[in-house]
C-alpha cells in the first residue's frame, strides 16, 4: 500500500478537501484524485463521498481512518529506528482528560507546554464521562479509574485517594456519621453511574457504601459540580485528594469517617492505545506531565 496515498487520504478527511490536501503534499488536483481512487480501488471501499463543493468521509473511510493514521505512525517510527526521521516533536496532539482535573493542574501549565514544543498542536477533549479512546483517535488519555482495558498501555502519573467529605454547615444541621451505618440516614450525592464502593478502617474493618442507594438525593456527572454541591450543603459525595486537598485544609470541607477511606485502587494513569507507536509528540507530553504533575503531586505535600 502506498503510505503517500494514506498520508494524502487523511489530509483529505481532515480538511474536507482533496484539492488542498494534494496541494500540502506538492501535488496537482488531478494527480490527487487519481491517487484517491487508485487507493480506493485497491481496498474496493469508497472511502471519500465527492461533491462540487466538498468531501465528506463514507462508513467505511470512517471505519479506515484510525487505521490509516496507525499506518503513518508505524512508518514514522521505522524512518526514525534508521535516523531518516526527524526527532522535534510535531503535529496535532489529541488528548482526552477528565474536566475537573484538568481545570485544576493542566490547563494552566498549557502555556509553559506549547512554548517548549513550538511544533504541536494540542486538540484536548475534556469531560468527566468517560469514553473509548481507539474509536475517538485520540493519542493520550488521562484515565482517574481502576483500568481493565488491555487493549491500553498505561504509565503511572500520580497515585490518589479517596475519601466522603461533606461541608461544615452540612454536619452542624445533620450530624456527624460516626460509623458507615450511619450514613443510611443520611443525605448523599453521587457521580453518575457511581458503583458501591467498599469502605476500609485503619484497622481492616470493611463496609459496604453505595452512593446511589436510598439516601442519594444528588447525581452529578461533572466532579466540580460535584463538589461546589457539597461544600453547599447539599450532603456527603466520595471525591479525590487532588480535587479537595485545599478545600479541607481551609476547612470548607470535612473529611466525613476519617478512619476509613475508599478502597478502590485510584491511581491517574496516562493511557494510549496499544496498537499505537508512542510518537515524539505524545512521548514529550507525557514527559512533561510527569514533570509538572507526577514528580511531587502538590496535593501529597503534608
Amino acid at each position: 500500500m502506498d503510505t503517500q496515498s494514506v498520508r494524502l487520504f487523511v489530509l483529505a478527511a481532515e480538511k474536507r478537501n482533496i484539492s488542498a490536501a494534494g496541494r500540502q503534499l506538492g501535488m496537482a488536483p488531478a494527480v490527487a484524485s487519481a491517487k484517491l481512487a487508485k487507493l480506493e480501488n485497491e481496498l474496493g471501499a469508497d472511502l471519500l463521498h465527492r461533491s462540487t463543493r466538498k468531501v465528506a468521509l463514507s462508513v467505511e473511510g470512517e471505519e479506515f481512518l484510525a487505521y490509516a493514521k496507525e499506518i503513518l505512525a508505524q512508518e514514522r517510527a521505522a524512518r526514525a529506528v534508521l535516523g531518516l526521521e526527524s526527532s522535534t516533536a510535531s503535529g496535532m496532539l489529541r488528548f482526552a482528560a477528565p474536566s475537573s482535573f484538568a481545570q485544576l493542574y493542566i490547563a494552566p501549565i498549557l502555556p509553559e507546554f506549547l512554548e517548549r514544543h513550538p511544533g504541536i498542536r494540542l486538540d484536548l477533549k475534556l469531560s468527566d464521562t468517560q469514553f473509548d479512546l481507539i474509536e475517538g483517535s485520540f493519542d493520550l488519555a488521562l484515565r482517574s479509574a481502576p483500568l481493565e482495558d488491555s487493549s491500553l498501555i498505561c504509565r503511572k502519573l500520580a497515585d490518589d485517594q479517596r475519601f466522603l467529605c461533606a461541608s461544615p454547615s452540612y454536619l452542624e444541621k445533620h450530624g456527624t456519621p460516626m460509623e458507615p451505618d450511619d450514613l443510611t440516614s443520611h443525605k448523599l450525592i453521587a457521580f453518575k453511574d457511581q458503583s458501591p464502593r467498599t469502605l476500609v478502617s485503619r484497622n481492616g474493618d470493611k463496609a459496604l457504601f453505595d452512593p446511589q442507594g436510598a439516601g442519594c438525593r444528588l447525581t452529578i456527572d461533572d466532579g466540580h459540580s460535584q463538589k461546589i454541591a457539597t461544600m453547599a450543603g447539599a450532603g456527603i459525595s466520595i471525591n479525590s485528594r487532588w480535587s479537595v486537598y485545599q478545600e479541607l485544609a481551609n476547612r470548607s470541607l470535612v473529611h466525613v469517617l476519617p478512619d476509613y477511606q475508599v478502597d478502590d485502587r485510584t491511581v491517574l494513569w496516562l493511557a494510549y492505545p496499544r496498537t499505537n507507536v508512542l510518537t515524539v509528540k505524545v512521548r514529550v507530553f507525557i514527559d512533561f506531565l510527569l514533570e509538572r504533575i507526577g514528580k511531587a503531586p502538590i496535593w501529597n505535600a503534608p
